[in-house]
């Protein structure tokens, strides 16, 4: 049997034994340790509530583990980047479990869950070059054989998504690993980079999309354009799982639910619902539809389960995380991940205010939300060219939108 030790680590002075993960042949396991439940917090309420006696996980359709620890795993280009290390260092990958993973996770993870005993860590140089860490990334994608940079794996092993990525220290244009403790001054984010699917200007696209967010009325993080020349410009965004070097706990919204993101098969009134059950917060209700309105509008489709998340805050309540991976995509089989009142490929008008009344908002908090949304997709030709998007993508992303609009 492979135990591992898992502790919520807010901070260097604040880390907490949560309880034992445990594996016996294909079945996963785990526990609360009984000083955690002395005073428990409600890590994942629906799945993992806190009480004595042990867990068996037996929902294998969802995925091979608790989406409580499935949030510590990496998806898409973390995974990717994980098997080439260690299929480097000699590991057969297809022996490996999810607590194997786990290990090699260590407190490298997002969120504020770390895995004991850990994996070690190649030491690597702080200092990243995005260029270099970009071209890499890019291999990698194409399937070349080439070696994988320790920076790389250090700086992108643990996020989740199918883009490359990467985690850094930022301090003004300067980038560090992003080591467990950063130095003073210097700031947590994420910086992208272009999938061998993206268009040239991916992270220009991204920016005026943030940019247009907030101008709707959405709470996002900082984010910022990194540039290094005139083709290399890498979308960054500040994380919201860190604060300095204190650490939050981050429960996706599919993993909350056992919703398996590869499988589009939810509504945003399930979403709504978990957003005020969860929270206890009308405002936060409200955010989660103008997020709904905003991805509609500007044909953001990619707007899976793990699209969407809540923290638990300084004080130990729920609420809904600062909005994220908000750009135009075409979705899968070109419709929303999430449907609207069951409409997944046309939605408009009737459909949300049909599911904003279900879920309690008023006809004048609904035409209001609209209202403002709206006004911020129409400039999109302004955000576009303030963050250089090229003509020929500005063109046709404006295309869709106005088509979207003609709905409401």
């Amino acid at each position: 049997m492979k135990e591992l030790n898992v502790y919520l680590n807010f901070s260097e002075t604040d880390k907490i034994f949560v309880g034992t993960l445990a594996e016996s042949g294909n079945r996963i396991f785990f526990e609360y340790d009984a000083s955690f439940l002395l005073d428990p917090l409600w890590l994942s309420p629906y799945k993992l509530p806190p009480k004595p006696g042990l867990f068996e996980h037996k929902d294998k359709d969802f995925g091979p583990v608790f989406g409580l620890f499935d949030d510590s795993l990496p998806d898409g280009w973390g995974l990717l980047l994980m098997d080439r290390f260690l299929r480097k260092q000699g590991v057969d990958t297809d022996r490996l479990s999810v607590l194997d993973r786990l290990a090699f996770l260590g407190k490298h993870t997002m969120g504020a869950l770390i895995y004991e005993p850990a994996a070690k860590h190649e030491k690597t140089d702080k200092h990243l070059d995005l260029d270099a860490l970009a071209q890499q990334s890019r291999q990698i994608m194409e399937g070349e054989a080439v070696d994988v940079l320790p920076a790389l794996m250090k700086a992108g092993g643990s996020p989740g998504g199918a883009r490359p990525k990467i985690l850094a220290g930022v301090k003004g244009n300067t980038l560090l690993s992003d080591e467990h403790d950063l130095p003073p001054g210097f700031e947590p984010w994420m910086i992208k980079f272009n999938s061998t699917q993206d268009s040239p200007d991916a992270g220009a696209v991204e920016f005026a999309y943030s940019m247009m967010a907030k101008q709707a009325g959405i709470i996002m993080p900082e984010t910022r354009l990194f540039e290094s020349g005139p083709q290399s410009r890498y979308f960054g965004i500040k994380r919201f799982d860190r604060k300095h070097n204190r650490r939050f706990h981050v429960h996706t919204f599919g993993n909350l639910i056992h919703s398996n993101f590869r499988t589009p098969e939810c509504d945003y009134e399930t979403f709504l619902k978990v957003v005020l059950d969860l929270t206890k917060n009308h405002k936060d209700l409200e955010k989660g539809f103008r997020r709904m309105i905003f991805n509609v509008m500007a044909n953001n489709r990619d707007d899976h389960v793990k699209n969407f998340a809540f923290m638990l805050d300084a004080k130990k309540e729920w609420t809904l995380t600062p909005a994220y991976d908000l750009t135009f995509s075409k979705g899968p089989g070109g419709e929303h991940s999430m449907s609207i009142s069951g409409e997944s490929g046309t939605p408009g008008k009737k459909e949300v205010l049909r599911l904003g009344e279900k879920t309690g908002l008023s006809f004048h908090k609904i035409r209001d939300i609209i209202g403002e949304v709206a006004a911020s997709i129409e400039r999109w030709p302004d955000f576009a060219k303030a963050a250089n998007v090229g003509e020929q993508t500005r063109s046709q992303i404006w295309k869709k939108i106005k088509t979207n609009l003609s709905f409401f």
